[in-house]
């Protein structure tokens, strides 16, 4: 059985368009306890293209986590969803919706297409780093998240 020190580094892919999100997400994933890897799309296509392990992704590692925003461009968080729990791979790796979308839809949708959790994106900066922070606290140190075949 591993240990939390023996533990592999956990790879996260976030999905977000908003180059501000990203920079915070970095910002507070980079003071975790966990050795993490963080890689960014920037829309739903891009994420797809790297879940796939399309060109220029070839050589990525398929994540543990997915950290994905609802409001996208070219491809909605909720198509990607879709199309991640609808394959036999990328089926298993857990998402976190993070949006700005408080919409009693959006929440019952994500859940119905198999979300993990949905967490509201706060626009306060100090409230956005404790949000990061308790998700990588909870998923990133709690949770087991499945081995990678």
């Amino acid at each position: 059985m591993e240990t939390y020190e023996s533990k592999r580094s956990i790879e996260i892919l976030l999905v977000e368009d908003n180059p501000g999100d990203v920079r915070l997400t970095q910002e507070a994933l980079s003071e975790s306890k966990v050795t993490n890897t963080l890689h960014v799309a920037q829309d739903g296509v891009e994420a797809m293209a790297f879940l796939n392990g399309e060109p220029p992704f070839e050589n990525r590692k398929l994540p543990d986590i997915v950290l994905l925003d609802l409001n996208l461009p070219r491809k909605s968080g909720m198509e990607v969803l879709a199309d991640m729990k609808a394959d036999d791979i990328l089926d298993q790796i857990p998402v976190v919706i993070l949006t700005t979308s408080r919409a009693d839809e959006d929440v019952l949708r994500s859940y119905k297409l198999h979300a993990n959790c949905y967490v509201n994106k706060p626009v306060d900066f100090n409230e956005f780093m404790n949000v990061i922070k308790a998700l990588d606290g909870f998923w990133l140190s709690v949770v087991t998240l499945p081995q990678k075949e």
